[in-house]
């Protein structure tokens, strides 16, 4: 099937796009050196179902040049930069996205994707993963394996093991260090900001902002927004958590208090109505709403609606609810991920590590083909720790290494 993109004209600007993030990608700098013009996946059909950015298409763009049928939609119906679709359908890789898909569009172009029968599955959310499992089990005898890049589908799919329905073996990338600790803390932290940023134009400093959830992601908002001069409020369920924002410095509260206060909300936990209508309805006047977890259901956006009286858009990414009362709550991005509606997504920088880790799983799973279970892998450590070698050589830095002795003196009991 023929690629469907908005607009195949944007496909010169696609290009110098993907340039650019590779200028700043070192790791993938190299492997295009080392495997580009190797053969290693010709015949590999890849389903992938990830935010189609610049930086995505340098690691697809890889596959495709080691003879991959690389088949790509999009994991959110408002990421996609559409002069990088039209680039990647340019150079003969089969898209499916364009920026402002409606869900019907979307499950289309997930169901597009598949057609291809393919023998690896790539996720960032579970979507193209449950929808094998769910609507397309025509594609199962073909697939070898996947992998995921969220943590949601993560916790997807291992509900999916637990239940005894998941049908090949996944490998979640997302869960470890180079990808977990880097992007989703670093990457997210930044590009959270930079996307509520460029959406509102509001001054961060001195302003109360509320972080739902302190997780990886949660810290690196947390930590980004306390950089800019706010004022930061952690909210949790996990006491452990909690303890640990309250003793790096932050305030810890419930969020009913938190709604009474807080100037900015960015919710970062994966579950639904993180901030519900009850919560709405004795929220601050003027308070922004932001998600920067993978769905929109942090935010309860249909009981934001009820709430209202009146709604408009206010600017391209903000709309303005105004309550029966005068108050006025703003939505950034419909609550869909604001580093990717209203931004660019994570910095090139960081998508290296998580994608290099996407590559060499994948290579991982082909090269194991038959020999795994089904159920959801840990990213080999080997691998995890080729991809920060990888990362240091990339950036100039060098590590000290242990000595023959000090290697015997960590294997030894006798201290």
């Amino acid at each position: 099937m023929p690629s469907i993109v908005k607009d195949m004209s944007l496909a010169d600007e696609g290009k110098r796009q993907v340039e650019w993030a590779l200028s700043f990608m070192p790791v993938f700098q190299v492997l295009y050196k080392e495997y580009s013009d190797s053969d290693e996946l010709s015949g590999v059909r890849v389903a992938a179902c990830l935010h189609v950015t610049k930086e995505t298409a340098v690691f697809i763009r890889l596959l495709h040049s080691m003879g991959a049928e690389v088949s790509l939609t999009a994991s959110n119906p408002l990421s996609t930069q559409d002069s990088v679709a039209a680039y990647l359908a340019s150079i003969g890789i089969n898209v499916f996205a364009w920026r402002g898909e409606t869900d019907v569009e979307y499950n289309e172009m997930l169901n597009n994707a598949l057609d291809i029968q393919p023998h690896v599955v790539i996720d960032d959310g579970g979507d193209l993963h449950a929808l094998i499992h769910s609507k397309r089990s025509d594609v199962l005898p073909s697939v070898i394996g996947g992998t995921e890049e969220t943590t949601t589908g993560v916790i997807r799919l291992k509900a999916m093991e637990r239940k005894g329905v998941l049908k090949y073996p996944v490998i979640a990338v997302n869960d470890t260090p180079t990808k977990r600790l880097f992007d989703n803390k670093y990457g997210t932290g930044q590009s959270a900001l930079d996307g509520l940023m460029r959406a509102t134009s509001v001054l961060i400093a001195g302003k109360y902002v509320v972080v739902a959830g302190y997780g990886h992601v949660g810290k690196g908002v947390a930590l980004r927004a306390r950089g800019l001069g706010a004022k930061v409020i952690v909210t949790e369920v996990d006491p452990v958590r909690a303890i640990e924002a309250h003793l790096d410095g932050f305030e810890v509260m419930r969020m009913e208090k938190a709604v009474e206060i807080g100037d900015i909300f960015i919710t970062c936990t994966g579950m639904k109505d993180v901030i519900s209508k009850e919560h709405l309805k004795k929220i601050k006047d003027g308070a922004i709403l932001a998600n920067a977890g993978h769905f929109n259901v942090e935010i309860d956006v249909a009981g934001l609606r009820e709430l209202a009286v009146d709604v408009k858009r206010v600017r391209e990414y903000v709309e303005e609810f105004r309550f029966e009362d005068g108050r006025r709550v703003y939505l950034v991005g419909e609550g869909r991920l604001v580093n990717l509606v209203a931004g660019e997504g994570h910095p090139p920088d960081i998508m290296m590590n998580s994608f290099a880790n996407q590559f060499f799983s994948l290579l991982y799973l082909v090269k194991n083909k038959g020999k795994l279970d089904s159920r959801v892998y840990d990213v080999p450590k080997e691998v995890d720790e080729l991809v920060a070698r990888y990362t240091l050589k990339g950036w100039n830095i060098e590590i000290d290494e242990l000595s023959p002795e000090q290697k015997k003196y960590r294997e030894s009991w006798m201290l």
